[in-house]
């Protein structure tokens, strides 16, 4: 039976992952029992790819790991990877709330009509965005989740 060699465990954890993975989600995806050692070979897999030549690289995002495309590849191929299920109405509102984080929800009521309170809570349902109850109002912020599947 063939040594198993951690940072390549490690690797194909992160590869077949769709989000960003911790140090303790790799420990349990991965069986190994040390967070020091988890967190080095990580760390090292990061240094590994941007010393690579390789289109791809491992990103640290808040003490997370995830695989990712360097540019110029990522925007050249962007159009096979398969987009988010939320529709188009909500990828709209999403798109505006990316860029105006802290928003207040009455904003965008007053921006789009009353169709944004179902685009809100179909966004706040696969956890892009967070609402906070902000007087008679929510303050609407983008989540880690977004910040991971966007890559932003």
């Amino acid at each position: 039976m063939e040594e198993i060699d951690n940072k390549k465990l490690i690797e194909a954890a992160l590869f077949m992952s769709q989000t960003a993975l911790g140090v303790n989600e790799l420990m349990s995806s991965t069986g190994i029992m040390s967070p020091g050692i988890v967190e080095r070979l990580a760390k090292q897999l990061v240094e590994d790819y941007k010393a690579s030549n390789s289109a791809m690289q491992v990103l640290e995002l808040n003490g997370k790991y995830m695989f990712s495309l360097k540019e110029p590849y990522a925007s050249k191929v962007s159009g096979l990877a398969s987009g988010p299920d939320i529709s188009r109405g909500a990828l709209r509102i999403l798109a505006y709330i990316s860029k105006n984080d802290g928003v207040l929800q009455s904003s965008i009521v007053k921006l789009f009509g009353e169709s944004t309170y179902a685009y809100m809570k179909e966004l706040v349902d696969s956890e892009f965005i967070d609402a906070k109850k902000k007087g008679r109002t929510k303050e609407i912020h983008t989540t880690q989740k977004f910040k991971e599947y966007f890559n932003v």
